[in-house]
């Protein structure tokens, strides 16, 4: 693993690798951030924040002008032979892909550095793009690098970092530029729930714009619906028809990349992750995680004021693509204060 102990533990005779470590502590979280956004995926970000410690070690520093950038290159470059791999492999994901969340609300290093590009629904657009339109992006806008810095990072000239940054702008649309703010994204989350919660499908239908879309990632897992569901009344519809298993799940307000999400508990593990994406048109995202591998960072992040399943039930995934009707009372709202 890479090093989180202080480096004032490290012997007299290693004072060159206790420089070392405490160098790429202090650089961490934007190693981490950077591979976090150009990979959707803290797993896969991690492994590449490894790799440049492991090669930090085997280098030669006394030759390297500036740790930074040497690290900043090593991680950005690793992130790209991933994202590479990643793609090849995504190609037999069965149903759509969603980037992992991450818990911001406990970790330290996540929420180090600057929100730009965190949000999931941008983070997902992002892999539309080639690994090098995205890198560049991400440097750019969620970093601050300059051109001639993103230049050298991809080995490119600056007038072409500065087409392929334009480049990937243009792939973005209004809505992913234009999200609300964080409050105004936690009062829509809110009333989307509530409303989810109650059956109510003409609220759900206000709270949405008429093209919005619900995606969920199960990867093949029973239930998890494998197509997009598009347009206001199906979303709506969606989302009623899954009513049913709200009384049989603990309702967890979480705050993920940034923004609010809840997790809907089973068993007292996560069981799936859900958010949305809004701006003052509406909500024209709602996200849903079923994959196990991508909820797992949540196990520590518990609410205290979860309520206990009312009664056994069907996974919650299967019960979100099923119709059924009824309604229940609202423990999130409560939950939420």
């Amino acid at each position: 693993m890479y090093p989180e102990a202080s480096p004032t533990e490290a012997p007299p005779a290693d004072r060159n690798l206790a420089e070392a470590v405490t160098t790429f502590v202090e650089l961490r979280p934007r190693l981490f951030g950077i591979a976090y956004r150009v990979l959707g995926s803290a797993t896969e970000a991690e492994d590449v924040v490894q790799e440049a410690w492991l090669r930090w070690q085997r280098t030669d520093r006394s030759a390297v002008v500036s740790p930074a950038a040497f690290l900043s290159s090593t991680t950005t470059r690793l992130a790209i032979n991933v994202a590479q791999s990643a793609r090849v492999r995504r190609e037999t994901y069965i149903g759509p892909w969603l980037p992992e969340p991450i818990d911001t609300s406990i970790d330290a290093v996540a929420g180090a550095e600057r929100a730009e590009a965190l949000e999931l629904a941008l983070l997902l657009v992002l892999q539309k793009l080639t690994p090098t339109e995205r890198t560049a992006y991400v440097l750019r806008e969620a970093f601050e690098y300059g051109y001639s810095e993103i230049a050298e990072i991809l080995r490119l000239t600056p007038v072409n970092a500065r087409k392929i940054v334009s480049r990937a702008r243009k792939h973005l649309t209004d809505d992913e530029r234009d999200s609300v703010d964080v409050q105004e994204h936690r009062r829509l989350l809110d009333a989307f729930v509530a409303a989810a919660q109650e059956g109510d499908v003409a609220s759900l239908e206000a709270l949405l714009t008429p093209d919005a879309v619900s995606l969920s990632d199960g990867n093949g897992l029973r239930g998890a619906a494998r197509v997009p569901v598009i347009g206001r009344a199906r979303v709506a519809n969606l989302s009623t028809a899954a009513s049913r298993f709200w009384p049989t799940v603990e309702i967890a307000p979480v705050q993920a990349n940034g923004r609010a999400g809840v997790l809907l508990y089973r068993d007292g593990r996560p069981a799936t992750f859900m958010t949305i994406a809004a701006t003052r048109r509406g909500i024209h995202r709602v996200l849903w995680v079923f994959t196990p591998d991508k909820i797992a960072g949540f196990l520590g992040s518990r609410a205290a004021c979860a309520r206990p399943p009312a009664r056994p039930g069907d996974a919650v995934a299967r019960e979100l693509t099923q119709e059924g009707s009824g309604s229940s009372g609202s423990s999130y709202a409560a939950c939420r204060g």
